[in-house]
């Protein structure tokens, strides 16, 4: 069994000034804030349930994947997502190493992290994210 967590990639963002941080505790102690704000300028993905961004969808890989509870999208990276402990899973593609992700805000589950991958076909999905279609919504910029 593989022991390894995860750490999501987040979006790269300066380290705010003193003045944002004094800021960013008052909304903190009013609402709670997401960690990362994807640029709206960019398509991105969200969180059904509670709009924390997920991915932008220049991090999309595959929207041909099949997740538990139906169609599932394949992401290089993703924001404000938590892992769970990573545990072996027979997929339909063979045998992986994977860990559960969720969403760090209101902590539904929304998919996996590829932890590791036991044939060499699947390599290219070792460290990828697999988000289900049922928990994200697109944002910013979809005509």
């Amino acid at each position: 069994q593989v022991q390894q967590s995860c750490n999501s990639s987040s979006a790269s963002a300066e380290e705010p000034s003193e003045e944002s941080r004094d800021c960013e505790m008052v909304k903190m102690t009013k609402s709670k804030t997401f960690q990362a704000y994807l640029p709206s300028c960019h398509r991105t993905y969200s969180c059904i349930h509670c709009r924390a961004h997920l991915a932008n969808h220049d991090e999309l890989i595959s929207k041909s994947f099949q997740g538990s509870q139906g169609r599932a999208y394949l992401f290089n990276s993703v924001v404000n997502v938590g892992c769970g402990p990573a545990e072996e899973r027979v997929l339909l593609t063979g045998l992986h190493a994977v860990a559960d992700i969720y969403c760090e805000n209101c902590k539904t589950t929304l998919g996996w992290k590829y932890e590791h991958a036991f044939e060499s076909s699947q390599k290219y999905k070792e460290g990828k994210f697999i988000i289900e279609l049922a928990h994200m919504i697109k944002d910013n910029g979809w005509e």
